[in-house]
């Protein structure tokens, strides 16, 4: 069933975003699909954690994703003339009575186009003949969840731990409250950005077995470039 945001600059659209992420890592699921990004282009900026701590959280996931999928350095854009969200109420009335179509709404399961798909397919023929740059490093915060309150946090953190590969240095660690006596591991990694992908790590060793035993799901809580 398709899901529809609908003002996403106000407090009532950011709301519907939070409510329909409790219990989700993504829009969709628990992994990164073209809805995030649908989602997070509405967004005009990071939600506040205090007022919508599900959406800020989803917010730094997906910026995180996106800072690895284009590790070059931004200077930052502003887009000028744009009008207040309060101003441009009228101009989407007046077209969403002329074509009866309201832009404001998202649906999540819209087709993709020809150009979308022939700009994915030139990212990737571009990703191919594209020679390897220099390796950088990156650091990165995760949020590893148990099952239940009953889980071995300590056996949990070894487990982890145990996963080693070239490139992949795991750092500091803390347990942290979740509610209803469950404690998560939050864990910092450093890794060589050619040499390990944090998505095939989660995906590949860290929620399966033996490991998933313990393990329930990993998020990326932060993603910074070194």
């Amino acid at each position: 069933m398709a899901v529809t945001f609908s003002d996403l600059h106000t407090e009532s659209g950011l709301k519907s975003v939070n409510d329909h992420l409790s219990g989700k890592t993504y829009i969709s699921g628990d992994q990164l699909t073209k809805d995030d990004i649908k989602v997070y282009g509405a967004v005009l900026e990071q939600p506040s954690s205090d007022l919508y701590p599900n959406a800020s959280q989803w917010y730094q996931a997906v910026s995180a994703k996106l800072a690895s999928s284009f590790p070059g350095k931004a200077v930052g854009v502003r887009i000028g003339s744009q009008a207040a969200p309060a101003e441009a109420a009228p101009a989407k009335e007046a077209a969403k009575a002329a074509d009866d179509d309201d832009d404001d709404d998202i649906d999540l399961f819209g087709e993709e186009t020809e150009e979308e798909k022939k700009a994915a397919e030139a990212r990737e023929a571009t990703k191919a003949s594209t020679k390897k740059k220099e390796s950088g490093k990156s650091s990165i915060l995760l949020d590893v969840k148990p099952w239940d309150d009953e889980t071995d946090m300590k056996k949990l953190e070894e487990a982890v731990r145990s996963v080693q590969q070239e490139g992949l240095t795991w750092g500091a660690s803390k347990l942290v409250p979740v509610g209803y006596g469950i404690k998560k591991l939050q864990i910092m990694l450093t890794i060589v950005d050619d040499l390990v992908s944090v998505d095939t790590l989660v995906e590949e060793k860290l929620t399966v077995e033996p490991i998933n035993e313990y393990v329930q799901s990993c998020d990326i809580v932060a993603f910074n470039k070194i």
